[in-house]
């Protein structure tokens, strides 16, 4: 990844399994102080995660933090602790989300309501904070990333995510609707930066179907794992290894969007 960013800080929201825990195990690896973020029910994974990476020595850092994404105060909170620790963020990853089986139709308000603070407030409060902490610090050459979503289909197993189009035959409108809001804010962000003749660069990262949790939290168990055994899925690590791709890149080059699939996947 180069020397550029030995040693500079970055935010991982998130960061206790999956597709955060290797963004933040890849990119401490590199040298970088990273701020890995999580609930505080899933904390110990994370605090797991930093012993870990501490006994292999090296050369950079995994710094947990409890924090729920939902809630604006405890990003704020966050952010006042990373500004305290280590005078500020250089590089957020915006990882955390989730999704409900909540149709359009027939959906429990709670869940349509969470997902918003989640996948979009979230992500949109991180963000604002992040990139005033690197204009106030003079970094003009900090990144942003989005995770969002691809299509994810299979023979035999059709489950419509997608961040990019709403496809014939989802249930998950609302889910689409929340990464649908990603794409634009993407956009949307790269827009505001120029205008205010910022280097700073925004990419999103679209994947399609990883081995995480994510299914087994949306479909039970029993589906989740029957797609993770019968299908070859991304790994967490080939996410990863494209977020450090975009972040390797000159400072005038800027990765906008990354679509990453499996090979199996039929769309």
């Amino acid at each position: 990844m180069g020397e550029r960013w030995v040693g500079r800080v970055a935010l991982v929201t998130g960061a206790s399994s999956g597709i955060g825990a290797a963004i933040a195990r890849k990119l401490a690896g590199h040298g970088m102080k990273v701020v890995g973020c999580v609930q505080d029910n899933v904390f110990h994974q994370l605090q797991a995660l930093a012993d870990e990476l501490k006994r292999q020595n090296i050369s950079g850092l995994l710094y947990p933090v409890k924090c729920d994404v939902s809630k604006e105060a405890d990003i704020l909170a966050m952010f006042s602790e990373i500004k305290d620790k280590f005078g500020g963020v250089d590089v957020c990853v915006n990882n955390a989300g989730l999704s409900f089986d909540c149709p359009l139709l027939s959906g429990k308000t709670e869940h349509w309501r969470y997902m918003l603070e989640v996948n979009v407030l979230g992500v949109a409060i991180c963000t604002r904070e992040a990139v005033g902490q690197m204009i106030s610090n003079g970094v003009d050459d900090g990144h942003v990333f989005h995770l969002n979503r691809l299509l994810v289909n299979f023979v035999g197993f059709l489950l419509l995510l997608h961040g990019h189009r709403v496809c014939i035959g989802s249930t998950l409108g609302f889910y689409c609707g929340t990464k649908h809001m990603i794409t634009a804010m993407t956009e949307g962000l790269r827009q505001e930066l120029r205008l205010q003749n910022s280097n700073i660069r925004i990419t999103c990262i679209s994947p399609g179907a990883v081995d995480t949790n994510f299914f087994n939290n949306m479909l039970g168990d029993e589906e989740g794992e029957k797609l993770s055994s019968e299908l070859k899925l991304l790994r967490p690590e080939d996410i990863a290894d494209q977020l450090v791709h975009a972040l390797h890149c000159p400072p005038h080059c800027q990765i906008h969007d990354i679509h990453i699939r499996a090979v199996e996947q039929l769309q």
